[in-house]
């Protein structure tokens, strides 16, 4: 019943993940559980309510031959999920995540589950905003169209006062920055409330050409208080974190509000890591962002200080392009990495620098126009 070729069924109704799966049995019975389990019921146990109309409506369907997954216990299993079991307007991609990656993570023959891609049918597409900037928006309120864009992170992460951020602002402005984000570390406290010190640095920035992305993280419903609140103050950036919740991003882009969203990836190896057995891969994600509004995500880094798989890297900035979401690459960017960098991806991504520009013997500002040369130098 569950078993089915892809032309048997139409694929604008289903939502197809892709899985690499393992199993402590055959893959057969794996991507029954998991078909069964994460739409209509116990994969072991059938009852008087689960009627042959419910399943035909409902079920998931595995996208394979079920014969030759009697003869496997590892590979990957494409299994479609009926798109009229999430209202994705509402539910939006909270749900579909429960769908996609729950309860099968507790059967006890699945000994791997990762998601390594989903293909959405149109109409579900198109439920979703997108970026309200993107790449074409990022340049046009920059100016900057030939080249990479040039951000920087705030540095110390947290601990300084409204008015020594903005002097730091100052110096990354002289020293010829397009964008400016604040570290994730930093929030709303006590010493440098939100209130304090985003109409100081706007105020500075009225007239000039800079995206200001403000760390907002906070609990439901504060996060969305605080993008609204940074609205009223002038602001014209937002920096959410992983941790505040995929969901996060979709509600931010419905307030339809002038603001670029920035997505920052720190945490996300719990989820993301290829190296675990239960994981999302992070093409997925950003493919997933893309599609919920961000303009910027912090994609990953080729070279740097941090030891990214630089095929995901790749793969994650392909994406990204093709959905119209600027690149972030960051973690140990230099100038000397800036045209290796750019050879590898092209002009569309942001080189986001924080300690190589601080961290100049000679200051922040000449250690922002040291990246500002390289970048213009690949820009010729």
């Amino acid at each position: 019943m569950i078993f089915r070729k892809k032309e048997e069924i139409d694929l604008e109704k289903y939502v197809v993940v892709s899985y690499l799966l393992k199993s402590a049995t055959t893959l057969r019975d794996a991507a029954w559980s998991l078909a069964i389990g994460q739409s209509v019921g116990n994969p072991n146990v059938r009852n008087e309510w689960e009627a042959d109309e419910l399943f035909e409506d409902h079920a998931a369907l595995v996208l394979e031959d079920e014969a030759k997954l009697e003869k496997m216990s590892e590979g990957l299993v494409e299994i479609a999920f009926p798109s009229v079991n999430i209202d994705f307007k509402t539910d939006g991609i909270s749900h579909l995540l429960v769908n996609i990656m729950g309860g099968q993570l507790d059967i006890d023959i699945v000994q791997k589950c990762a998601v390594v891609d989903i293909v959405f049918p149109k109409d579900v597409k198109d439920s979703f905003l997108g970026p309200k900037f993107g790449i074409s928006g990022i340049r046009e309120f920059t100016g900057v169209y030939d080249k990479p864009v040039l951000g920087s992170i705030i540095k110390p992460k947290t601990g300084i006062s409204p008015d020594v951020l903005l002097d730091m602002v100052k110096q990354l402005v002289d020293g010829g920055v397009n964008f400016i984000k604040e570290d994730e570390i930093l929030s709303s406290p006590s010493f440098c409330r939100i209130e304090d010190r985003v109409p100081k640095i706007m105020n500075y920035l009225e007239g000039k050409d800079v995206i200001y992305s403000v760390s907002i993280h906070s609990d439901s419903p504060y996060l969305l208080e605080r993008v609204k609140r940074i609205h009223d103050l002038g602001g014209n950036s937002v920096h959410v974190n992983f941790w505040c919740g995929m969901g996060a991003y979709k509600a931010i882009r419905e307030l339809d509000l002038p603001i670029f969203i920035h997505f920052q990836k720190s945490g996300d190896k719990i989820l993301t890591n290829r190296n675990h057995d239960f994981y999302i891969d992070w093409t997925v994600i950003c493919k997933l962002a893309g599609m919920m509004g961000v303009d910027f995500i912090h994609a990953g880094m080729i070279g740097g200080y941090y030891k990214w798989d630089e095929s995901e890297t790749l793969e994650a900035v392909k994406i990204l392009n093709e959905s119209n979401v600027m690149p972030a690459l960051s973690c140990g960017f230099h100038p000397g990495l800036t045209k290796q960098v750019t050879d590898k991806v092209g002009i569309d991504y942001m080189a986001n620098v924080g300690g190589s520009i601080h961290g100049h013997p000679d200051g922040t500002t000449a250690g922002a126009q040291a990246m500002r040369d390289s970048i213009d130098e690949v820009g010729k």
